[in-house]
């Protein structure tokens, strides 16, 4: 799944000032996983310049999922 969207953290691209970014997301091994875990993963998300294909930001949805159940925060 690829969109446009518009990131809250990223207003512009470092590299060439582009305002238009894509989200993309990586799956199976590009999953992130933490070392004390490794059977469990998490979707790595980018944050792409449409206008010159930058990798801006990367980044984990869920970051609380990369824990271990016991470590967790109860919200």
């Amino acid at each position: 799944m690829t969109e446009r969207f518009t990131d809250e953290y990223v207003s512009r691209c470092p590299y060439c000032g582009g305002t238009e970014m894509i989200e993309t997301f990586q799956t199976a091994y590009g999953a992130v996983s933490a070392t004390s875990n490794k059977l469990s993963g998490c979707s790595l998300y980018h944050s792409i310049c449409r206008k010159c294909g930058s990798v801006v930001r990367s980044y984990v949805k869920e970051p609380e999922k990369l824990l271990k159940r016991k470590d967790r925060v109860s919200e």
